[in-house]
């Protein structure tokens, strides 16, 4: 049952305890209105709000930065990035162009050697030339100092083998 129902009289009555449960509200409200309690409350909220407001700025100006340095990031990593290619295309063409010297080198050291070899047979050539010229005249002079022995007289051979061997060393050397 309800509460209404056990009061008795009439309703504007100090009698009736629904009436003066409205009546203490009533007052109630009056006080916190007699003591600016809603004004306290409006501005409690709104420097609240003004906080949050403030924090949500805050938050926006962090997030923008934040951005900012992402981008600043980004960049710094495609610079690098960037670098980096530059520095092993150097590095490729430098080494493309050691490998070139190397191979210059080497055919200018083979030449050389070539060269060297070349010179050697040459070298070698004359010394069997001369070698062989040395020992043909000396075959020759030997024959021939043979043969004249042979025809020849004594005092004869003897003046003209003299005279003919120093007529061919003056030849040959």
């Amino acid at each position: 049952m309800s509460p209404i129902l056990f009061a008795t009289g009439p309703f504007f009555s100090l009698n009736n305890t629904d009436f003066v449960v409205l009546l203490g509200f009533l007052v109630f409200l009056g006080i916190l209105v007699y003591a600016k309690v809603p004004g306290i409350l409006s501005r409690m909220l709104d420097t609240r709000a003004e906080k949050i407001r403030a924090e949500l700025d805050e938050a926006k100006t962090l997030r923008e930065e934040a951005q900012t340095l992402l981008a600043s990031y980004e960049r710094k990593q495609k610079e690098v990035v960037d670098q980096a290619a530059s520095i092993v295309a150097a590095a490729k063409a430098e080494a493309e162009a050691a490998a070139e010297q190397a191979k210059e080198d080497l055919k200018a050291t083979i030449a050389r050697r070539l060269q060297a070899a070349v010179d050697q047979i040459a070298s070698a050539e004359q010394g069997a030339v001369k070698e062989v010229k040395d020992t043909a005249a000396s075959v020759a002079i030997s024959a021939a100092a043979t043969v004249i022995a042979q025809k020849m007289g004594g005092a004869e051979s003897d003046a003209l083998i003299t005279s003919s061997i120093k007529d061919v060393a003056e030849k040959l050397h």
